[in-house]
């Protein structure tokens, strides 16, 4: 085993000197020493922390249960459930995967309404009884395999301002919902709430509101004697900021005030996932590509195209699905001139498929081989969904924290409540050699260098087992 990946998937702790990006050079150099163009992850898990916090301040009614789908990187799972929040599954395998990390069965909601019975049953006999519905012969199967769940019906909504739309697929009309509820009510069942989804990337504030106000409409059909005490208002939330913040805190008191008891929830997975993950690939392959402008007494343009060891068939498959390519900003790893030229450049991956293009006509300036590229925002959907194509493996990943006071905070509930373990390793800030020895480490008592006065990189020895297999 090489010294650039450790043997166990581990934190690595930054003193108050070092910064991720500081950690990304030094991973840079060492992969360049060993002649490696393999393709790196860096998770930061103190940004992860700090998203989860803003939450809790734009959104204070609102519990998030995490879209395991978006991220299922077990280090993001283990971070999320030591912050208290909820898991949205949305398979066997999915629950299988958040029960083996200690989360309990009430923390998460089975949110599919088109389960296999196998899976149902599963769900049953783990005691996860919270689950989506939309259709009659749902409720079959379910009255077949889990008669005790706690249902949760889902409702079409207004998604066209949504950049990746579902009411198509999922949801039930509103005028459906009256036979739905009877047919619940029939084959015994419970239906304790309603839950809905605007569709990904939503760039409408209104269609929240509307949505909110639809499902109030079904929590007011009480012909039926359900008591209705659960809104899920699904996920659809950005990984950049937090614009309906406003609107669903509005459309909430207006329609769910704090008094009427109504538990809200929601399933947010690229708010938390996006910003966490940074790609760094190195440049593998340039060709130089000279076009005819076709005008009369002027040079022919360069057109520059690059192939990187990652593309769209790994870590940015989410571009391919999901992104729209101009919010994709690969940046230049080593420092750059800013007089330097500027090229119209195509960037690929590095399969022989020639959809796996990242993107197309970037201006940036000439890239040669062995340069690294950085790729900010790649953490939603782009590990769940890579492939390894033509044998090209998937990426790895890394975990850092900053000394921020968030980790601070946290880190006794990672440590002793979670399982993290932290690795050996040289400061960031030092070029010198690292003697590899084990330290145990001891959650809220971490060692200073007396030299620097900054906390230092700490081991914690496999007490409860690693964030990864």
């Amino acid at each position: 085993m090489n010294d650039v990946w450790p043997d166990k998937c581990g934190v690595y702790i930054l003193d108050n000197e070092s910064t991720a990006t500081r950690f990304i050079d030094k991973k840079i150099k060492e992969l360049d020493s060993m002649d490696s163009e393999e393709p790196f992850q860096v998770l930061n898990l103190d940004t992860l922390i700090q998203m989860h916090l803003k939450w809790l301040s734009y959104l204070p009614r609102v519990k998030p249960f995490y879209a395991v789908k978006c991220n299922s990187t077990e280090t993001v799972l283990r971070t999320l459930n030591a912050l208290g929040t909820g898991f949205d599954c949305a398979s066997k395998g999915e629950i299988s995967q958040v029960l083996s990390l200690g989360v309990k069965p009430e923390n998460i909601i089975y949110a599919h309404t088109t389960k296999p019975q196998s899976h149902i049953k599963y769900a049953c006999a783990q005691g996860v009884n919270l689950m989506t519905f939309d259709d009659e012969e749902e409720l079959q199967k379910v009255s077949r395999c889990h008669p005790k769940a706690k249902l949760v019906l889902r409702i079409a909504v207004d998604d066209s301002s949504s950049f990746y739309r579902l009411s198509s697929k999922f949801g039930a009309g509103l005028s459906t919902t009256g036979r739905l509820l009877e047919c619940a009510a029939e084959l015994g069942l419970e239906v304790v709430g309603v839950s809905f989804h605007i569709g990904s990337k939503c760039s409408q504030s209104l269609a929240f509101r509307q949505a909110i106000a639809d499902a109030r409409s079904v929590f007011d059909t009480k012909l039926l004697g359900f008591q209705f005490s659960l809104l899920d208002i699904g996920g659809g939330f950005s990984g950049k900021d937090f614009p309906f913040s406003e609107v669903i805190n509005g459309a909430l008191d207006e329609y769910f005030p704090f008094e009427s008891g109504v538990q809200v929830i929601a399933e947010p997975g690229r708010y938390y996932a996006e910003s966490t993950f940074t790609l760094a690939a190195n440049v593998i392959a340039k060709r130089v590509i000279m076009e005819d402008m076709r005008t009369e007494g002027e040079s022919p343009e360069k057109l520059m195209m690059y192939y990187l060891s990652d593309g769209v068939f790994g870590s940015l498959n989410s571009v391919l699905k999901f992104t729209d390519k101009n919010e994709v900003t690969p940046y230049l790893h080593r420092a750059v001139d800013n007089d330097e030229k500027r090229y119209r450049s195509v960037i690929w991956g590095p399969t022989c498929h020639n959809i796996d293009k990242i993107v197309d006509n970037y201006l940036i300036t000439e890239l040669h081989v062995g340069d690294w590229l950085l790729i900010d925002n790649i953490g939603a959907y782009g590990i769940s969904i890579s492939t390894e194509f033509n044998g090209f493996k998937r990426s790895m990943y890394i975990c850092v924290t900053p000394t921020h006071p968030s980790w601070l905070y946290y880190h006794h509930k990672l440590c002793c409540e979670v399982g993290f373990h932290f690795l050996v390793y040289e400061s960031c800030g030092s070029t010198k050699p690292v003697e590899r020895q084990t330290k145990t480490y001891q959650p809220m008592s971490m060692s200073r260098d007396t030299n620097k006065g900054s906390l230092t990189l700490l081991h914690y020895k496999e007490i409860k087992g690693s964030l990864c297999s």
